[in-house]
């Protein structure tokens, strides 16, 4: 079994006992760590192990960029937490990290029109030793179970796209997250804008909980009183060139045409130097 080069960030707010992206984690016998606010410690550190707990800063919250100028007169989102464990990434001597939300209840590998669950951490290595082949690749990520259909004829990847929710990010790029809402949409195009090139893996996809299906996270900071309007609107006003706003399934979304990236090719390194996994996955259907 091989292990993930790089370390797993789990941000998590409000939800110690129903953060299931840590629970299929543990589950792996992976290390990781839960990235929380000082005011959630008491009740994690119920559910957790202390080693696995780091708190976020305070002047990662007061320097955060939400792209409004309301200040704390709302929640700022998991955006500071997400810089933190960058940082933290980073102070260790990690070239890159994993930074995922808490809602992921499980991983899966999809071959032969089957979805295959994961009985131990390799698959993140794979999608690792995937990425370190290339020389411009900024980020990359498992697709979203919910949109692949069994039926279908799916692709490996889709190139430069979105990455959402579980994400594999080079440290040295300069970015950091951004925005109140959609951070990671954000993170994506300033990236692809730039002439970065981002993975979106269809071999390897999360089963993350719907919006608004788990109490705490942003379904508490926001959804629950504001809806995904607010959201939708941030990013038009953000990237207005390839965002729309639609209202599907009896609520508000962003639609980004991401089409005006497909052009950017993958450059492979001359003499990669990277010595695989074993991708023997033990795999119960």
């Amino acid at each position: 079994m091989s292990k993930p080069r790089f370390p797993l960030y789990v941000v998590s707010h409000d939800r110690p006992e129903t953060c299931t992206t840590a629970q299929e984690l543990d589950r792996y016998g992976a290390d990781f760590y839960l990235v929380i606010e000082e005011s959630d410690y008491e009740s994690y550190i119920d559910e957790w192990d202390e080693e696995r707990l780091l708190i976020v800063p305070q002047e990662y919250h007061e320097e955060y960029e939400t792209y409004d100028d309301l200040g704390f007169e709302k929640p700022k989102g998991p955006g500071p937490a997400r810089n933190f464990a960058w940082d933290h990434s980073m102070q260790h001597d990690y070239d890159w990290h994993w930074v995922m939300d808490d809602n992921i209840k499980a991983f899966y590998y999809y071959n032969d029109n089957k979805f295959f669950t994961f009985d131990d951490e390799s698959f993140f290595r794979a999608m690792e030793d995937f990425v370190l082949q290339y020389i411009n690749i900024s980020m990359a990520g498992p697709h979203y179970s919910m949109f692949v259909a069994r039926k279908d004829r799916n692709r490996p990847f889709n190139p430069n796209t979105r990455v959402y929710s579980c994400n594999l990010i080079r440290n040295d790029t300069g970015y950091r997250w951004a925005g109140r809402y959609n951070e990671d949409t954000d993170l994506s195009l300033r990236m692809l804008k730039d002439g970065w090139c981002t993975v979106q893996f269809r071999v390897f996809l999360q089963d993350k909980i719907e919006t608004q299906q788990v109490e705490g996270g942003n379904t508490e900071n926001f959804y629950k009183h504001e809806g995904t309007y607010p959201k939708s609107r941030m990013l038009k006003r953000c990237h207005p060139d390839v965002t729309r706003i639609v209202k599907r399934y009896g609520r508000w979304h962003h639609h980004v045409d991401y089409s005006g990236f497909k052009q950017q090719q993958y450059i492979k390194k001359e003499d990669p130097d990277i010595e695989f996994g074993d991708y023997d996955f033990t795999l119960p259907y």
